[in-house]
């Protein structure tokens, strides 16, 4: 038999080096079977709603600690998504244009409660004293671009505004809330007209630049005219339940209303950029995500789990558990968790597939 003498101190220290690998290996181990099982639940979730394409990005702390891409950007040519494939944002590009409106407003450029005839010329007379902040909180009384039927008034840009114009207010500007895509045409214009550049090239520059979005800025912001390269295909089920594509034109002068394409990872960026007050200042941000008031000085409340609005997001009056939100095209998704210091975005070609439905059960595998 052969006795090995030991020594105390060494053994100690290479137990505690054991012990240290024990736990670095027990937390990847951990690490790694949440990634699978966020894997897991997103591809139940794309199979239960039918859902073509998916890119996900999840937040947590500032940090982005999981993306994936899941089925097809085309899948008639059985093109699978990737971490390159842009897709459209539709109506998250209201938060982007709420964000261009308070860097004008940050960089001395514009102030909300003056009236936008301070900065447009030629508007109707019963548009003259609406303000920018009314506007921009959807409390201008404007008419919509839609008629009685549903149809868009018209798809060329500039017949589309003469037409709008001709049309009576809806109601006394800040007596009501009602969202309503004129009051970003006015935007874009107001954006333009204080920068002397177009609504693209001011994004560009002081938003996706800022934010490092790389795909964002090589797609540009266009509609489905557009040759969009590495772009996911847009597709429904609402024509009789069966799978079609999805014809989506829209006029130019509505493209800061749903006209940006972007990637998930992109859009995490975004938010990180957009909390840790790169784009805007803290003061800039609050007003940014202040409630929307009426003029009796009551915040404005709809029913729902997102029951308040603000300069370009939803929001969530739940003081346990406020949420941050935009959603587009029924079927894109950006939730800001900030008591939880989490933040989801799902970006679908699904119309239909409503993410803002089940976000929560992917939150719910961080929030542990």
């Amino acid at each position: 038999m052969i006795v090995t003498k030991i020594n105390v101190k060494q053994s100690k220290k290479n137990m505690k080096k054991i012990l240290l690998l024990l736990v670095i290996f027990s937390v990847c181990k951990t690490v790694y079977s949440q990634e699978d099982k966020v894997d897991l639940v997103v591809k139940e979730l794309i199979k239960k709603h039918k859902i073509v394409g998916l890119q996900l990005s999840v937040i947590k702390d500032n940090v982005i600690v999981k993306t994936g891409h899941y089925g097809f950007a085309n899948i008639q040519d059985s093109i699978a998504v990737n971490s390159q494939t842009v897709f459209s944002i539709n109506s998250i590009t209201k938060a982007f244009t709420g964000v261009a409106i308070m860097q004008l407003v940050e960089n001395g450029k514009l102030n909300l409660s003056e009236p936008i005839s301070n900065y447009l010329d030629n508007l109707p007379n019963t548009w003259q004293k609406i303000t920018v902040e009314q506007l921009a909180t959807h409390k201008s009384g404007l008419p919509d671009v839609w008629d009685s039927k549903g149809n868009m008034l018209s798809e060329d840009a500039n017949i589309l505004f003469e037409e709008v114009k001709k049309l009576p207010i809806a109601f006394e500007p800040g007596k009501q809330v009602s969202v309503c895509l004129t009051n970003y045409i006015l935007l874009g214009m107001i954006i333009e007209k204080i920068n002397g550049q177009s609504f693209e090239e001011f994004i560009i520059e002081n938003q996706f630049k800022k934010a490092g979005m790389k795909n964002a800025i090589k797609a540009g912001i266009g509609d489905f005219y557009n040759i969009i390269s590495h772009s996911a295909r847009p597709y429904t089920y609402y024509r009789n339940n069966v799978l079609t594509n999805v014809y989506q034109p829209m006029p130019s002068n509505l493209l800061p209303a749903g006209g940006i394409y972007a990637t998930a990872t992109e859009m995490a960026q975004w938010i990180i950029a957009l909390q840790t007050y790169q784009l805007i200042n803290s003061e800039n941000l609050k007003t940014l995500l202040k409630p929307i008031e009426l003029e009796n000085g009551k915040q404005y409340e709809e029913n729902g789990l997102l029951n308040r609005s603000s300069i370009g997001f939803s929001l969530s009056s739940n003081a346990q558990n406020p949420i941050i939100a935009s959603m587009g095209g029924a079927r894109n998704a950006l939730f800001i968790y900030p008591k939880k210091n989490i933040s989801i975005v799902i970006l679908t070609n699904l119309m239909g597939s409503h993410p803002q439905d089940f976000i929560d059960e992917i939150v719910k595998l961080y929030i542990n």
